[in-house]
């Protein structure tokens, strides 16, 4: 398979997803990088011809439409790699809960950026962004009390989704200090964001 082009800003943690995962599987090389980014506000350079949304990460492909959304691409891009990273049997519904939770922190932590960047002073609501760090805070909670055995396992999808994640709010929320409340989740953390896919994608400081 060629002619795979993956739309992407490498600031974006979504973006961060598809491209550790396509560099485990082994595929990062059969795919070209077009640089896009935008915003809620506009969409910027993003292809809404391929995606409407207006959102990065969006893959174009030669054998089909494009593909947006990063577990739809990881999913697709997984497949092309010989399914590795989505397990089969009981341990794939953790795998994919671990994933969305993963994805709720970064949607989480994407809106209170959103509110400090995009809204005016006057106009910014500190209930939202708490509200939105409640959510963070409880999976942390969650995840430290009951995910730790399942984390050792074989690395998988949903802990590439929780690695991105974790370093997102890492790298944009460094304050709020997730870490004091989570200190086994940290020491994995530490661990997962060495591996040589974690840092090939760094974003840019």
């Amino acid at each position: 398979m060629s002619g795979l082009t993956l739309y992407h800003s490498p600031t974006s943690p979504y973006v961060r997803k598809v491209m550790v995962l396509a560099h485990e599987a082994g595929v990062i090389d059969r795919i070209a990088l077009v640089p896009a980014s935008g915003t809620p506000l506009d969409p910027g350079t993003v292809p809404v011809g391929a995606n409407p949304l207006g959102k990065v990460p969006v893959l174009t492909r030669p054998d089909g439409g494009a593909l947006y959304d990063s577990r739809v691409i990881c999913r697709y891009l997984d497949a092309l790699a010989g399914n590795r990273f989505y397990p089969s049997g009981p341990r794939q519904w953790d795998c994919l809960t671990l994933e969305a939770t993963a994805d709720g922190i970064l949607d989480a932590a994407l809106l209170m950026v959103y509110e400090s960047r995009l809204r005016p002073d006057s106009m910014q609501m500190p209930e939202l962004v708490d509200g939105q760090w409640s959510k963070i805070a409880r999976s942390v909670a969650l995840l430290e009390e009951r995910w730790l055995a399942y984390l050792a396992g074989p690395p998988c999808m949903g802990q590439i989704a929780l690695g991105c994640a974790l370093a997102y709010v890492d790298f944009r929320l460094l304050t709020r200090d997730w870490r004091g409340a989570a200190p086994q989740l940290a020491q994995w953390q530490d661990g997962f964001v060495q591996r040589d896919s974690m840092t090939a994608t760094a974003p840019p400081r």
